[in-house]
């Protein structure tokens, strides 16, 4: 395949070279005349290991060249990938003068280009900035309809520096988010024989995607700092603690609790956590991360109140009460919180959670369902179709399979708000709503 490869710097630099040595015919695109003159030369515009060897080896091979001529490279391709510097935050906010620029000379390109070649954006992208940036100046420069005169998508890179070329070859995942299919089947041809899962998405899916990764790799970076801050005070090898924490790959390190959703509870986390920190703070050690989680997760409760509120129903269901599917532990549960503050509101609820019922019977929560939350066990109903007929407005609570068929039973002028994603729907106004989705 013929591909020119805008920008020639980590990403580019790497991509174009590893590119060209699986059989790919490759121009590189660079506005620095030195970049340019290195790859041209034989030799890497960075440093980065196996790097220089690949591009000496191709450039011999005939597959690999370089030119700071964007137009002659675009015009001579099927498919362009975009390496350019990613956006960065300025004094007037988000700046993506160079995303601008190329995509300005793209488009001129792409007016006279006798085909419809796929425009692939590697770069890091806040969400929309390919709907409201990239496609609009693209269209206006070119003339031409994205997705059905050239094609486009967005293709998030996950390479370290140091181990670039080692990642190119062997990446966690492989995203592509397409503007249509035909775009798409383009790019996941070129990564047919590439290991580990191709997924493809839409493009603000995709644009997403890279953000969630790095964000979660600093708070991963920050977690581990501020355990070993503690533990340094506490004369508690940290590297150990981490050690044996890392090992743990069914709860520590795994897709548990990354599911978006509604506040955590129960008897471990919040104690757990307010626990540590109160050490922390006896020993005056600060740490800002694990400070901000209770308060975040408050927050979520809030968010949870005001997704019933804006509804303006008066008649409210809960489904599920405990703080997760399959218990009837109620302590620190958020949803009771919740229900407290409804009531505190003046709405009329009705409560259904099987397990806390079989409680109030015999469990050993009775005690506390009877004595310590009477005015909610008092709303307490013994079945869906009880809360169903009384509610506008449903609050799905927590994720008991029986409420899986929920949102296919409710009827004209109710509304569900689901706080655990309990089938695949996303948000649809005034039916169904998801807390975070």
């Amino acid at each position: 395949m013929k591909i020119c490869v805008l920008g020639l710097g980590y990403v580019g630099a790497v991509s174009a070279a590893c590119l060209a040595k699986e059989g790919h015919e490759i121009i590189g695109v660079d506005p620095e005349p030195t970049k340019v003159d290195l790859i041209n030369s034989g030799r890497s515009p960075i440093i980065e290991k196996d790097l220089a060897e690949i591009i000496e080896e191709q450039l011999a091979r005939g597959r690999l060249r370089a030119t700071s001529d964007v137009e002659d490279a675009v015009r001579n391709t099927d498919l362009a990938f975009v390496c350019v510097g990613t956006p960065s935050l300025s004094n007037g906010g988000i700046d993506l003068k160079y995303i601008k620029r190329v995509c300005e000379q793209i488009g001129r390109t792409l007016a006279a280009h006798p085909g419809a070649p796929v425009i692939v954006m590697r770069s890091t992208m806040l969400p929309g900035t390919m709907r409201d940036v990239v496609i609009p100046i693209l269209e206006k420069f070119s003339g031409k309809k994205a997705g059905e005169e050239f094609g486009l998508c967005i293709n998030p890179e996950f390479l370290r520096e140091g181990t670039a070329v080692h990642d190119y070859y062997h990446p966690p995942k492989t995203v592509i988010g397409q503007m249509n299919k035909a775009s798409g089947d383009l790019l996941a041809a070129l990564y047919a024989k590439t290991p580990g899962p191709l997924i493809r998405a839409d493009i603000e899916t995709a644009e997403m995607v890279k953000y969630a990764d790095n964000c979660w790799h600093a708070v991963k970076v920050g977690f581990a700092n501020e355990i070993g801050s503690l533990c340094k005070s506490l004369d508690v090898d940290a590297h150990k603690v981490m050690e044996i924490f890392c090992q743990d790959q069914k709860l520590n390190l795994s897709p548990y609790y990354l599911k978006p959703g509604f506040a955590f509870g129960g008897s471990c986390l919040p104690k757990d956590l307010r626990a540590l920190l109160y050490k922390a703070k006896t020993l005056d050690v600060s740490l800002p991360i694990l400070s901000a989680v209770l308060p975040s997760n408050q927050l979520q409760i809030e968010r949870g109140v005001q997704a019933v509120v804006e509804k303006g129903n008066k008649k409210i269901g809960i489904l599920g009460f405990s703080f997760k599917a399959g218990t009837d532990d109620l302590r620190e549960s958020p949803m009771v919180e919740l229900t407290e503050r409804l009531i505190g509101k003046g709405y009329d609820l009705r409560v259904y959670d099987r397990n806390v019922s079989l409680a109030c019977l015999h469990g050993a929560n009775k005690d506390y369902i009877l004595n310590k939350i009477p005015h909610i066990s008092r709303l307490m109903v013994r079945s869906i179709d009880e809360v169903l007929a009384h509610a506008q407005t449903i609050v799905i609570g927590n994720a008991a399979p029986e409420f899986a068929d929920v949102p296919k039973r409710i009827g004209d002028g109710q509304t569900i708000i689901d706080f655990v994603r309990v089938c695949d729907s996303r948000t649809i106004v005034g039916v169904y709503e998801g807390l975070c989705w």
